[in-house]
């Protein structure tokens, strides 16, 4: 008589509906852990890398690499000073210079980073592989006091081209100090990037000089307000420092070069960062928190694991009746051994699939969130091959972890014969 060895284990597994959930679950709950902690990782550090490309250094002042990389690309964080407007000149007129693009952080406008900066940024970022913005609507700004707007920025706060947005001082969703004066009109708004360009509010160098005339000094003079936009265009508006400027090369094989250069540049303390290398160090920092939250994940999924073992263990006493039956109908030593080695691997391999399931519609469902609050747009959601390898060596580890279980029922049955010996 042939023993269906898989369906008895389901048909088992299913008369004990109560255990075998419970420990299904337990499973699910312990493979979405590992299984979520590892795709936010691998999907931040995706966002993170294609944040920037094609700029072969930053110019900052003198910091850190990870911070200047922090405040100039991602917008977290300060700078620690500021770049006289002769240095960024001088430096943009070096040989083998193709293109820079002026960078000047330090207002908001309702929680949303505002970036002085010129037509250039436009023309010349780059995100991803090398892709360049676009405008889902409008154009560059070309005047004063015309703002371009971040998909997610434009989208949260409901504007559209025509609307105007005044700055304000500081970074906090709420401020006391605002130019409501010198409004800024939108002109264009960008399409999607998963980058921070997204939550940014991009305004002209000059207008970020036109809207702080009378603020000099950090807090409002009479000045402040009092010229009309005609008066404050006639004004000279170049800017007399900037927070940091990006730079393209017309070979990269100059980059170490010129970042020598300005590293030790003499008329003030700069620092110039390959982005490529400033991420790397920012990845060996978090390294530490990174493998500590995958192990703490797999010691997660062995105590699933470990709840398998316990199911069976403690219902073997109970099961030596249905063992027995199993024998009088012509099962063998090894089919009971079998059985209950497939069963585990069973309640395990469901509850693995149910964990991965979970995995997918959550982070599915906290993508968007995570790209409107943090800027990172999380990639590679969907299934592969690594879910697969989960999947299976869960399945493979609990099949191994029941051969404990199945030796013991081996014994029970061997030892029992076709009756119970109590």
């Amino acid at each position: 008589m042939r023993f269906p060895v898989l369906g008895l284990a389901i048909r088992s597994a299913l008369n004990r509906r109560v255990t075998a959930a419970l420990t299904m679950l337990a499973v699910a709950l312990s493979v979405a852990l590992f299984l979520g902690v590892e795709k936010i990782r691998a999907g931040a550090k995706a966002s993170f890398e294609s944040t920037i490309s094609g700029t072969d250094l930053i110019v900052g002042a003198r910091s850190g690499p990870v911070n200047l990389l922090l405040y100039s690309v991602f917008r977290l964080g300060d700078p620690t000073a500021n770049i006289s407007w002769e240095s960024y000149q001088l430096i943009a007129r070096q040989p083998g210079v193709a293109w820079t693009v002026p960078l000047s952080l330090g207002d908001s406008h309702q929680g949303y980073r505002v970036m002085g900066t010129d037509a250039g940024y436009f023309e010349h970022y780059r995100y991803g592989r090398r892709q360049p913005l676009e405008f889902a609507q409008g154009h560059a700004f070309e005047d004063v006091f015309e703002a371009v707007l971040g998909a997610e920025a434009a989208r949260a706060l409901g504007y559209s081209l025509g609307d105007e947005i005044t700055v304000a001082h500081g970074l906090g969703r709420v401020s006391f100090a605002e130019h409501r004066e010198n409004p800024f009109t939108v002109v264009g708004i960008l399409r999607p990037t998963g980058t921070p360009v997204d939550r940014t509010v991009h305004v002209p160098l000059e207008g970020i000089e036109a809207i702080h005339i009378g603020w000099e000094t950090g807090a409002r003079s009479p000045l402040a307000g009092t010229l009309s936009e005609e008066e404050i265009r006639a004004r000279d508006l170049t800017p007399d420092q900037i927070t940091a400027f990006l730079i393209g090369l017309d070979s990269p094989v100059a980059a170490l070069r010129l970042q020598r250069s300005i590293n030790t540049y003499p008329g003030e303390a700069l620092s110039a960062i390959m982005p490529g290398v400033a991420l790397a160090q920012l990845w060996s920092v978090i390294g530490v928190a990174e493998r500590t939250l995958i192990a703490v994940s797999a010691f997660v999924v062995l105590v699933g694991l470990t709840t398998v073992l316990i199911s069976i263990l403690t219902s073997l006493n109970e099961r030596r009746r249905e063992m027995a039956i199993l024998r009088s109908l012509g099962a063998r030593p090894w089919h009971i051994f079998a059985l209950l080695v497939a069963e585990a691997a069973f309640l395990a391999f469901i509850g693995a699939l149910a964990g991965a399931a979970l995995v997918y519609g959550g982070l599915a469902a906290a993508a968007p969130l995570m790209q409107a609050r943090f800027g990172v747009m999380l990639t590679g959601l969907g299934p592969g091959a690594f879910d697969l390898y989960v999947i299976g060596g869960v399945t493979l580890a609990a099949a191994l972890m029941g051969l404990g279980p199945a030796w013991q029922a081996f014994r029970n049955s061997l030892a029992d014969g076709l009756s119970i010996r109590l």
